[in-house]
């Protein structure tokens, strides 16, 4: 399988398409056999729960793909994480960047 990655996961695989041979059977099998391959990205695939990032877009074959849908081993996968961003005071906090910012205001 002929895997495309985009944004931080080029870090974590050093090339923009990778190979990958998997024994499993759906999409969401296919990513984790390669986070399993490049552990770098796990950080950028998986929530706090072990879950699949439903920030991650994930395509087979150039069409959007759900992750139980099945999947075959000469299929082409991308992976696009979101860019995120904001500030990590307000991840720990729970707050919103523009609320904080909102408030400093009044």
């Amino acid at each position: 399988m002929e895997i495309t990655v985009y944004g931080p996961l080029r870090a974590a695989t050093g090339s923009k398409t990778v190979g990958l041979e998997f024994a499993g059977d759906t999409v969401a099998d296919a990513i984790d056999a390669f986070a399993d391959a490049y552990p770098r990205a796990e950080q950028y695939l998986y929530d706090d729960r072990g879950a699949i990032r439903a920030s991650v877009r994930v395509t087979v074959d150039g069409e959007r793909a759900e992750l139980e849908a099945p999947i075959s081993d000469d299929a082409s996968l991308a992976l696009m994480p979101a860019v995120q961003g904001g500030s990590r005071e307000g991840e720990r906090t729970g707050e919103r960047a523009c609320e904080r910012s909102a408030r400093s205001r009044v």
